[in-house]
């Protein structure tokens, strides 16, 4: 009897459940993060390194100057922001982040452009990088970019044998309106943009966005007196053509688009500035029989270069 009970005594009895732990440590937990993206990884030791070198290291001044370092913050813009081929250095991706599809295709996006750190970081850093902005998790730095001299943009016409056709900005301060514009001058074979230093809209993400990729073959020159850098472009023989609503000249009657040409756009509330007015060898109307008072900066340029194309073709 006794060696029943020490048989009987062996026997396990009732025992708490595990809570379904045992199943789902068997549950598959999705693809494999990139090497850059494991903690510990010797890829992803470097990317943080070299991130961390690019956000403290300070721009280089090339001819034309550079812009300034900049922060796209918040899932769906790092993800349209991708998608649309902005230049970028590093995406920062929150720790224990919920992996929802827009996380996923933005690791995906950087996963298959190459050249893009992956750096892993925590909530308060990621706060502190974006002033307190709600970056929901994700952060991409864009690198600064890179302006092209105004004496570029007529060299590299000229190399080509072509007569310049450039578009000046006076006083656009939206950046949509200067990629739109960009857009417009690829679409038509314009050899650049130059846009004034100060008090001017510059190539950020969002310029980058609207001009739907055409700001990489499309150079963007910056001035530091736009007035000044009319008149050397006068002295080259190119001709400075200013768009206003009360121009002496109709676009359609205007020979001069037809050779070397700058095109200066306005603001659409001020239109051109009085010195850069005074420069303009010509200024132009577009015929709006519909009544409306004026045009965007970015349908304005794009409706005079189809003009000059027109004359060039």
């Amino acid at each position: 009897m006794a060696a029943n009970n020490r048989r009987m005594s062996g026997k396990k009895g009732a025992q708490v459940g595990s809570g379904g732990q045992r199943r789902r440590g068997l549950e598959g937990k999705g693809p494999t993060p990139p090497a850059e993206m494991r903690k510990g990884h010797k890829k992803n030791r470097v990317a943080n390194a070299k991130a961390k070198q690019a956000v403290r290291r300070p721009a280089p001044r090339g001819r034309g100057g550079k812009g300034t370092s900049e922060m796209v913050v918040g899932r769906n813009p790092v993800v349209e922001a991708l998608r649309e081929g902005v230049p970028a250095v590093t995406l920062y991706v929150q720790q224990f982040i919920d992996n929802d599809e827009r996380v996923r295709e933005a690791l995906q996006l950087v996963a298959d452009r190459g050249g893009v750190h992956l750096m892993e970081a925590p909530r308060p850093e990621l706060d502190r990088m974006t002033n307190g902005l709600n970056h929901q998790g994700l952060v991409l730095q864009v690198p600064p970019y890179e302006y092209a001299h105004p004496e570029d943009l007529a060299g590299a016409a000229y190399d080509d044998g072509a007569d310049p056709l450039i578009v000046a900005l006076d006083g656009v301060t939206d950046p949509r309106n200067l990629g739109a514009v960009v857009r417009s001058v690829s679409a038509f074979g314009g050899h650049g943009v130059l846009v004034p230093e100060r008090r001017a809209a510059g190539m950020t993400a969002g310029a980058w966005k609207t001009s739907a990729g055409t700001a990489a073959r499309t150079p963007v020159a910056r001035a530091t007196n736009l007035t000044r850098a009319l008149e050397a472009y006068k002295k080259q023989g190119i001709v400075v053509v200013g768009l206003a609503a009360d121009g002496e000249h109709e676009i359609g009657d205007l020979e001069a688009l037809g050779g070397p040409v700058a095109i200066v756009v306005g603001s659409e509330g001020k239109g051109l500035s009085r010195l850069v007015g005074e420069t303009c060898d010509y200024r132009v109307r577009i015929p709006m029989p519909g009544g409306a008072e004026s045009l965007n900066a970015g349908v304005a340029a794009g409706i005079v270069l189809y003009e000059a194309a027109r004359r060039r073709a």
